[in-house]
């Protein structure tokens, strides 16, 4: 079954969620991650999905610009960890409302992102943890969205504050589920940490190498 008209259900059924949310950004990343066992970011691998479902009103964009927008909001939240087992992160699109300028604001479609999301234990050959992916919808986060962010931000603007709100939300889902990753008290000091600054993007099908 295709995202869509979900997408469109969604986005009227959740203004008012829209307008509470209006407020909140993504501006969490600044002290060291919150503890999740020895998680080592291993592959961060995006795809937009085959025939991917494009809201009505929305601004077109190649899946390239996706993946490139996935991928580094994935990094920036998770290669910061610096435990001693990697997990894996795969994120498929499945649709998307990139809100355009042009529209009456009456009629200004929400940015939306639909994604299915796993994630891989190494230490069990690259096995998924849970059997079926987790399904995420997120908007946009700043004040603008209420009323169409297409009037505001470009939409490289758009698919950035979305990925963002995503890997948010995919961290929370992990979060949630401490015995995934491990227990931390097992780590070498030596040679892992609470956290460290973000690093280099690899390239999708590589992993960073850890230093130290």
């Amino acid at each position: 079954m295709t995202p869509f008209p979900r997408i469109a259900t969604k986005v009227a059924g959740l203004v008012v969620s829209l307008g509470l949310m209006a407020g909140c950004a993504v501006n969490d990343l600044d002290g060291p991650p919150q503890p999740m066992g020895r998680f080592l970011l291993g592959h961060n691998v995006a795809i937009v999905v085959e025939n991917a479902e494009v809201g009505p009103a929305s601004r077109k964009v190649e899946d390239e610009a996706w993946v490139s927008a996935v991928r580094t909001a994935v990094n920036e939240r998770f290669s910061r960890y610096d435990g001693d087992q990697y997990y894996h992160i795969s994120v498929a699109v499945l649709g998307y409302v990139l809100a355009q300028p042009g529209v009456p604001i009456v009629a200004a479609p929400k940015s939306v992102l639909i994604a299915d999301v796993r994630v891989f234990d190494d230490t069990q050959g690259g096995k998924p943890i849970v059997e079926e992916p987790k399904q995420f919808t997120v908007f946009e986060e700043g004040g603008d969205v209420i009323v169409g962010s297409g009037l505001t931000r470009t939409a490289e603007e758009q698919m950035a504050s979305l990925s963002r709100n995503l890997a948010k939300s995919i961290h929370e889902w992990m979060l949630e589920n401490p015995d995934w990753f491990g227990d931390a008290s097992l780590m070498d000091p030596a040679s892992t940490s609470a956290g460290r600054p973000v690093q280099p993007l690899p390239p999708q099908g590589s992993v960073s190498v850890q230093e130290g």
